[in-house]
């Protein structure tokens, strides 16, 4: 199997933004952590459960539409267990959001109820948006509040500053920047955030990406990638992945002077039909023992 490189990815505001975190922290009541409901664990930051500490946290598994629905359910009843309250969502269409309010007002019920016993009618509860770049945060905000008011772009890392959103009557939204490991220790972490797009593919090896993403649909055999390459007759559990890239790329006259196959253009067009899900609906991560 391919070697991939440790991943090196420093925006210098991410350590500002810890600080930013851990200070506005006191200015709210809960946590709304936003994961990609294909990658849950690469998509969740480390540090993130020693910063929100004991705050009640509701998490969305975004982009569920292009995740596998038996493996976003698997994982709703894995934070279950844990104690957290984990919902389905697609932040672009808005699918799964209306499960929102009524899910904070869960993990609140407790605060809730103590403030209405000392007479506050309709407590505002203020709860703050967290997430690793390019995870939905700006297309969550954008159909909460029903205005563009964040700025949505597909380049990693790009939402900054600090600003409050009415969402609901009694509710208030904190967005923070996105949060990211300045390292990569773990290559697989790295390797998954790639494979989705949540880090920039111009510091990565393209190819090699590919090869590594083929490693693992080997393994599934979806029957949408199957068909969509027309490999019903190929054994691709036995083919080097490589050479798989390159039967891709053949397939769809991906070729050069010479009749060489452009393997960079194939593994372009590889990653880029995962990430709209037009290979399957695939979750790269299950949770543990499963």
């Amino acid at each position: 199997m391919s070697e991939m490189q440790t991943i090196q990815w420093f925006p210098g505001h991410m350590t500002k933004t810890k600080r930013q975190i851990q200070s506005s922290l006191k200015l709210v009541d809960a946590v709304a952590e936003i994961i990609d409901a294909r990658i849950p664990v690469s998509s969740r930051n480390p540090d993130l459960a020693k910063l929100v500490q004991n705050k009640p946290r509701v998490i969305l598994l975004n982009k569920c539409d292009m995740a596998n629905q038996t493996a976003t359910k698997m994982w709703i009843d894995y934070f279950k267990k844990q104690n957290l309250v984990a919902i389905p969502v697609d932040c672009k269409s808005g699918r799964g959001l209306d499960k929102f309010a009524p899910a904070v007002n869960t993990v609140m019920s407790h605060k809730i109820a103590r403030l209405k016993e000392k007479g506050m009618v309709n407590p505002t509860i203020r709860i703050m948006i967290v997430g690793i770049p390019n995870v939905g945060k700006s297309s969550f905000i954008n159909k909460m509040v029903k205005k563009n008011r964040a700025k949505v772009e597909d380049r990693p890392g790009v939402t900054r500053g600090n600003q409050w959103y009415t969402i609901a009557k009694n509710l208030e939204m904190l967005d923070t920047p996105g949060v990211l490991w300045p390292k990569f220790d773990d290559k697989t972490v790295g390797e998954h955030l790639a494979f989705t797009g949540a880090v920039k593919d111009q510091i990565l090896d393209i190819e090699l990406l590919a090869v590594r993403l083929l490693d693992f649909i080997k393994e599934l055999k979806p029957d949408d990638f199957i068909i969509r390459f027309k490999l019903e007759n190929e054994d691709i559990e036995n083919i080097d992945s490589y050479e798989l890239l390159k039967i891709i790329g053949k397939k769809r006259g991906m070729l050069v002077s010479g009749g060489e196959i452009d393997t960079e253009r194939a593994s372009i067009m590889l990653l880029d039909e995962f990430r709209s899900a037009k290979l399957g609906r695939i979750t790269v991560e299950m949770p543990q023992g499963r």
